[in-house]
């Protein structure tokens, strides 16, 4: 059945389906395409009619997903749509508002990948969902501030102000949705994690959302000017591009510069570990996000920051060599991962023996995902944790650690495996045989979709399905853990946790 309602720019028309209606595709920004790309967005322009917003919007341009299950569609530079779940569009409710920024290493994925499909929370929790795209890789965060003598309107984080883009409509549109502009909570996972936590840093986002959700990313992924420009040479050498002629990338088509984007992440390899993210302004991210949070600049928001307990074995299943590592190796490793925190063999030695210590059985391909899941996710959400805490009581910290029944188990709890129990799509392509099926499955969704909602409508998120969670402090380290059953723990971990003191500590980190 058809629902049409009005919004600023114009009509839409979407659809109603078993207590939800949904309205796809709706531009909140100008397509950034021709003069328009490397610029931020502008507003839409008006439409006359009725709007068919019943199909997903174009997708912005991105490698293949490796993924099953998870195409993004189709891709276009014209890529800047929102999708809209609510239990009613009507003006007589204020519901809270969630917004939901997708993950994929600032290079992947989309609003409309069927694990985020809404319903179900929406339902559930009888909230307003919003998920969004925006501009992703070297389209979305190649670092163009200073270039703008030779790269007219050109400027940097394009991917961030996007999503400030995108709140701002939720702020003046949402609603007529049934939603209350007053109460958004954003959330994500993973780079969206990272994305989330970088917004509490922006000065253009502040006011735009009152609650803060990241999963299984932080505040540490911000790059500083100088490797900023590292990935921005590395694009236009292998574009060919010299940095007097940068204006001509406006000209290059979307195929080669996504295969530039790929060979310019290879160049920079480990200097920079994610090539493609958040970058020091002066006009956008003046400061690291993290230092903004350190001293009080988002004390006004209640956050949830958490990991899960195995994110680095999903990436490390896809490297052959990855099971017969020896302790040589994984020395190696180590060391190159501290880098210029590390001194010495034996720094990286006394790193490794804190995780053997603890899993004394442990292969040293297993101590490494343990080691890489810390560095990479789990010590960058403590000192998001620790930084909020001191200014914002309502900080709280979860653990996810159901392991996931594919490839026999060796997955553990890895990254991403809590996304279908946040979003209950365990219909979506082959998360039956990620996440599991069962009642035992089925709880935790629960659980963890009511945990959300809560926090969502009040800033706290304790509900009937979870025992009671207690704000984090530095002292105990109170943590939710989300496992087959749910439960409170003070400080899990700590042995290794310790191990990181005095690193990780600052932001941006490369």
């Amino acid at each position: 059945m058809g629902v049409v309602i009005e919004t600023a720019g114009g009509k839409i028309e979407g659809e109603a389906r078993e207590g939800v209606e949904t309205f796809r595709g709706i531009p909140f920004a100008a397509p950034p395409v021709g003069a328009r790309r490397f610029c931020p967005p502008a507003p839409p322009e008006p439409w006359g009619g009725v709007r068919d917003c019943t199909a997903f919007g174009n997708t912005a341009p991105q490698p293949p997903s490796l993924l099953p299950g998870m195409a993004p569609g189709a891709q276009d530079e014209d890529c800047l749509y929102l999708n809209v779940y609510t239990p009613a569009a009507d003006t007589q409710r204020r519901r809270p508002v969630m917004v939901w920024i997708h993950g994929g290493a600032f290079t992947g994925g989309s609003g409309s990948q069927a694990l985020y499909e809404g319903a179900h929370l929406v339902r559930r929790g009888q909230v307003v969902l919003v998920t969004i795209n925006y501009r992703l890789g070297a389209l979305g965060y190649l670092h163009l501030a200073d270039r703008q003598d030779r790269l007219e309107g050109a400027a940097s984080n394009l991917g961030q102000r996007d999503q400030i883009a995108a709140l701002e409509w939720v702020r003046d549109n949402i609603d007529r949705f049934g939603g209350d502009p007053g109460e958004v909570t954003i959330f994500g996972e993973s780079a969206g994690g990272m994305a989330v936590s970088t917004l509490l840093g922006m000065p253009a986002a502040k006011g735009l959302f009152h609650r803060v959700i990241a999963q299984s990313g932080a505040a540490h992924a911000t790059h500083s000017a100088t490797s900023a420009l590292w990935v921005l040479d590395a694009v236009l050498e292998q574009l060919g591009i010299a940095e007097r002629d940068i204006a001509q990338l406006r000209d290059v088509s979307v195929e080669r510069l996504l295969a530039a984007q790929s060979s310019a992440a290879l160049a920079v390899g480990t200097r920079v570990q994610l090539p493609y993210a958040p970058s020091l302004d002066a006009d956008s991210l003046p400061e690291s996000p993290l230092d903004v949070v350190r001293r009080g600049g988002a004390k006004d928001i209640p956050l949830i920051v958490g990991v899960n307990g195995d994110e680095w074995k999903l990436f490390s299943a896809a490297n052959p060599k990855h099971d017969t590592m020896d302790e040589v190796v994984l020395h190696k490793l180590v060391r190159s991962r501290l880098g210029k925190q590390s001194t010495s063999e034996a720094d990286a030695k006394a790193m490794v023996e804190s995780y053997k210590g603890t899993r004394p059985e442990a292969a040293p391909c297993d101590l490494f995902d343990a080691f890489e899941s810390d560095r990479v996710f789990r010590i960058p959400a403590i000192r998001l944790a620790e930084a909020q805490v001191a200014h914002q009581p309502a900080t709280r910290k979860y653990y996810f650690t159901y392991p996931s029944p594919a490839r026999r188990g060796r997955l553990g709890a890895c990254h991403a495996l809590e996304l279908p129990f946040v979003f209950g799509t365990f219909d979506a392509p082959t998360m039956d045989r990620f996440a599991g099926t069962g009642p035992e499955v089925k709880r935790l969704s629960l659980a963890m979709m009511d945990a959300w909602v809560a926090f969502a409508r009040s800033g706290d998120p304790n509900s009937e399905a979870i025992p009671q969670w207690a704000p984090y402090c530095a002292e105990q380290r109170r943590t939710l853990i989300f496992d087959r059953e749910v439960e409170q723990r003070h400080a899990p971990e700590e042995v290794e946790r310790s191990a990181w003191d005095g690193r990780l500590s600052h932001a941006p980190s490369n």
